[in-house]
């Protein structure tokens, strides 16, 4: 018989990834959703302020509160956590690059609200690797990131014990094309450099503790038995990890402490009303083993593939949690898979595979050190992945078996998403301007350069970073100076100038590259841009990967571009063909800017394609100002776009 658990469990944490427009609308859709049930904060930041930016620069055009909250400086923070007491709050923030500085404007907040900063419970990400893996938020080189990863743990040792200073974050590796082994090494080698730096900043007596406050951020795609496997596995390998290198003995420091946003890579914008299923499905795999189970769920909406969620949708999700957790009886009973063969066999292997990862990257030196191998073996990951989509060795329902079915009703009126009024830019602007014109001038500078003289002599930077804080600095001057000191970094890309064996089902277009490269005197040239902030930049690389191994000579140079520069290589490389991406909302303006220096510098002949989540009234909208072709999620067949690309280059199109 099955042994009953002798104490019903608690739920996890219900979170819902928010932050759109400005704190104050951020502010109001927080309350509402912690009034429906919602038991923690999860904050989602615009770009400008994941990468360090004020609003009113240059490249945060378009960018303002698309992806999430735009947050400047106190003021802003203020008003995102009005009426909120943060003592009595669990929050989230996905943050990395400024997390140093988005921590000391919550703190500063606690400290104006009364509350004893030492009683703070939440999580900044404060992940940096997989930012040059994968998200692309990055600001600094490794070596000073980590530093800061580490002052940011350092500090919270001291003065807020109850505080996660790092969420060690593999969703993105997943979003990217790991593999679940590759989701468990390279995230396991991430925290083992951030331990195994924080063992200096700390007292040997307090370091136990610190490795229990690491927690780690996973996804969890559609494969569930794989993936709850994955999550034991990940569980079995931290404790091993904790008691062989670093000595761990209480049992406490040891457990896998993980939240989790389930997979957005699968979700599609064939059939959107399919995502709730998958959503599900999804979820059980981090629910129903009790011994691997979240501390923190938090679910994407079934719309995100279209465009932002609305709060409708939010609340759904979160009904879909409250549903498992309170309406089922899966908090009644221990482990359903303790003792479980096929169970075993599978984390096992998995655990094999991880292992024989981690040694391969110690051996090249470590996280740090292995930053472009890993970053490139993630892009012939995702690669091999959508191969087997457009194969149809991977059935996707909707997508490309059983494409034909009844309109959704979901979609219909308004088009199922919220659309953020491009006015909250130009407001947000102005308050920046006002809270800038309205500080104390001296006391801003002499905060910044109490934190320069900090940073450049290696002393910790969150006490100077509170005190810039309470000082009114802004989030762009806050990581000037960090560029200053430690200088800017260019990730790489993932995609050598060599293609790959792959020939399966290439010929064709390679036969077709060739006859136009010759028609036009010289090889095709394709150049990819991603222009503005967005670092989500799987879609740019999978494009450039297969035009590169189509035969054409590929321009790619990474992400955070501007347009302007976009425009000058394109004239510099005497561009055939110019595709862009963007997936973070901001295609309307970007666009327009980027079509408007064509036309400017004589480009015009040159054919411009964009990909990204794209509405079907702004690829209209996109079309009329010159686009030749747009595409979205929908669009999957890669092969198809090359033909597109090759049709576009020809001599006779070209001259049209």
């Amino acid at each position: 018989m099955t042994e009953r658990a002798p104490i019903k469990d608690k739920p996890w944490l219900f979170r819902t990834y928010a932050g759109h427009s400005t704190a104050a609308r951020s502010n109001a859709l927080y309350r509402m959703n912690l009034a429906r049930g919602q038991t923690g904060l999860s904050v989602a930041f615009d770009l400008p302020t994941q990468t360090g930016y004020d609003s009113d620069h240059v490249l945060a055009r378009g960018e303002v509160g698309k992806v999430g909250v735009p947050i400047g400086h106190l003021g802003d923070m203020r008003a995102l956590f009005d009426q909120i007491p943060l003592e009595q709050m669990n929050t989230s923030m996905t943050i990395n690059a400024t997390a140093p500085w988005l921590l000391s404007l919550y703190i500063a907040v606690a400290e104006e609200q009364g509350a004893d900063v030492s009683a703070l419970q939440g999580t900044v990400q404060n992940d940096i690797i997989k930012e040059y893996l994968s998200r692309g938020t990055y600001i600094c080189p490794p070596a000073p990131s980590l530093r800061m990863i580490t002052d940011v743990a350092a500090h919270t040792a001291r003065h807020m014990p109850k505080w996660n200073p790092m969420n060690v974050c593999s969703y993105h590796l997943q979003e990217a094309g790991a593999t679940p082994e590759q989701e468990l090494a390279y995230a396991l080698a991430t925290a083992i450099a951030v331990l195994d730096d924080l063992r200096g900043k700390v007292e040997a007596r307090d370091f136990p503790a610190m490795v229990g406050r690491i927690s780690f951020f996973v996804n969890a795609g559609i494969r569930f038995v794989t993936e709850l496997c994955k999550m034991r596995a990940f569980t079995e390998l931290w404790d091993e990890l904790c008691r062989e290198r670093y000595g761990i003995e209480d049992e406490r420091f040891r457990r896998f402490r993980y939240g989790v946003q389930v997979n957005s890579l699968g979700l599609t914008e064939q059939q959107p009303e399919n995502n709730v299923y998958r959503i599900l499905l999804e979820t059980l795999a981090v629910t129903l083993s009790r011994n691997a189970r979240a501390r923190a769920v938090q679910l994407p909406a079934w719309n995100e593939a279209l465009g932002l969620p609305r709060p409708w949708d939010q609340q759904w999700s979160l009904r879909m949690q409250q549903i498992l957790a309170y309406e089922t009886d899966l908090l009644e009973y221990g482990d359903l898979f303790d003792g479980n063969p096929v169970i075993a066999a599978r984390v096992a292997e998995l655990k094999t595979g991880a292992r024989a990862e981690l040694a391969l990257l110690d051996g090249m030196g470590g996280a740090i050190a292995s930053i472009d191998y890993m970053k490139s073996r993630l892009v012939e990951s995702n690669a091999e992945r959508l191969n087997r989509i457009e194969a149809a060795e991977t059935v996707v329902v909707g997508v490309n078996r059983w494409q034909q079915g009844e309109p959704s009703p979901l979609t219909a009126g308004e088009g199922g998403i919220l659309v953020v009024d491009p006015a909250d830019e130009q407001d947000q602007i102005a308050r920046l301007l006002a809270w800038r014109e309205a500080r104390d001038d001296a006391a801003a500078l002499a905060a910044l350069a109490a934190l320069r003289v900090a940073a450049q002599g290696g002393a910790n930077i969150m006490p100077p970073s509170i005190a810039a804080a309470r000082a009114g600095v802004t989030t762009g001057e806050w990581a000037s100076v960090m560029r200053e000191v430690y200088g800017e970094y260019r990730g790489p890309t993932g995609v050598s100038a060599s293609p790959s064996n792959r020939t399966q089902g290439l010929e064709p277009i390679r036969e077709a590259v060739d006859q136009v490269s010759r028609r036009l005197g010289r090889r095709l040239k394709f150049l990819v841009g991603k222009p503005g902030l967005d670092g989500h930049s799987n879609g740019a690389e999978q494009i450039a990967f297969r035009a590169r191994d189509c035969g054409m000579d590929i321009t790619y140079e990474g992400i955070r571009l501007t347009p302007e520069q976009i425009v000058a290589r394109a004239a510099q490389d005497d561009a055939h063909v110019v595709g862009l991406s963007i997936l973070s909302g901001s295609h309307l303006p970007l666009i327009d800017e980027v079509m408007a220096r064509m036309r400017g510098a004589g480009l015009s002949h040159i054919p411009v394609i964009v990909g990204g989540i794209i509405p079907e009234e702004d690829a209209g909208r996109l079309e009329e100002m010159g686009v030749a072709r747009v595409y979205t999620p929908k669009d999957f067949e890669l092969n198809r776009i090359m033909m597109d690309i090759v049709a576009l280059a020809g001599p006779d199109e070209v001259a049209a």
